[in-house]
């Protein structure tokens, strides 16, 4: 077992193990640490700890010390400089004419470091920004393109449920999301109804997959032969997923009806699911575009 305590650097950010050495701290305290980028300042996720060697990403970096009253204002500071230095890239931007959109300015705790974040359809040739920035800033710069739903992330917002962002608030990391879970879940396949305020499917398909899939599988489909509790033959209507009720139109006599039963009051042979809707050749190519080209592609903090 190795002792470790997470760190966060970022709100909804990843966290990162660090070596505690002996030192006493808490969830929510601020502490100085060692990372690849630099000296950081972050947030104590979980307090010191045990976990097993193969949770650890040797060599684990060690908590310089946790936060002074000096080390707040220091942070306080830099959050104010790049503001400004938001401002100043955004004005070499315009006076270079590249086609990138700045996302975010970030200085290291120890203003070693100045990166950018942006966003581009293409690769941008940079190089000459690079250097601009470089005189002004005085520092190391770098300039790290992202995806939009790592922009978004970052930025936050409002999604369509009225809530603020799932990434922007509490998703540490991205999770793949596919058009089969919009399926799977029985929802409008119109591609403005799934997609996020990133343009992305949208994360929350991936919260009930699981709990669907399952259901999903008690089920017959809809057009599927059944027998009922009652020995009456039918043909399934519709099915409640959540209910685990099932509408069929019986046939009694010459006559039919719908009459409704619990899953486990039907007798019938599992198929092979059917597509839910059968789609044109342009929603297809909608959707298809909506399949998340970003879900391998994370805000690389390299801490």
């Amino acid at each position: 077992m190795i002792k470790v305590v997470g760190v966060r650097f970022r709100k909804a950010g990843k966290i990162y193990y660090f070596d505690p050495k002996e030192m006493d701290m808490k969830e929510g305290d601020h502490v100085i640490v060692e990372t690849a980028r630099g000296v950081e300042y972050g947030t104590v996720m979980t307090a010191p700890k045990g976990v097993t060697d193969d949770q650890v990403v040797q060599p684990l970096k060690p908590v310089i010390r946790t936060a002074t009253p000096e080390d707040d204002r220091i942070e306080e500071k830099n959050r104010e400089k790049e503001k400004q230095a938001y401002k100043i890239c955004q004005e070499k931007i315009r006076k270079h004419g590249l086609e990138m959109k700045l996302v975010e300015a970030e200085y290291t705790f120890d203003n070693n470091k100045l990166l950018f974040y942006f966003t581009a359809d293409g690769r941008i040739d940079f190089r000459e920004l690079v250097k601009d920035l470089a005189a002004v800033f005085r520092t190391r710069i770098e300039l790290r393109q992202i995806g939009v739903r790592d922009e978004t992330k970052i930025l936050g917002g409002i999604g369509i449920c009225g809530r603020p962002l799932c990434c922007h608030t509490f998703l540490s990391e991205f999770a793949p999301v596919s058009i089969k879970m919009a399926k799977e879940q029985n929802l409008s396949l119109n591609p403005t109804k799934i997609s996020g305020v990133c343009g992305r499917l949208m994360c929350c398909l991936k919260n009930e997959e699981e709990t669907y899939e399952y259901l999903n599988s008690r089920l017959p489909n809809v057009g599927d032969r059944v027998t009922t509790i009652d020995n009456l033959k039918g043909e399934v209507q519709s099915v409640n997923v959540l209910r685990q009720r099932v509408k069929v139109i019986v046939e009694t006599g010459d006559e039919k009806e719908i009459r409704e039963y619990c899953v486990n009051q039907l007798k019938f042979r599992p198929k092979r699911k059917k597509e839910n809707q059968k789609l044109s050749r342009a929603e297809m190519k909608e959707l298809a575009a909506l399949e998340d080209k970003d879900n391998k592609s994370k805000l690389n903090d390299n801490h």
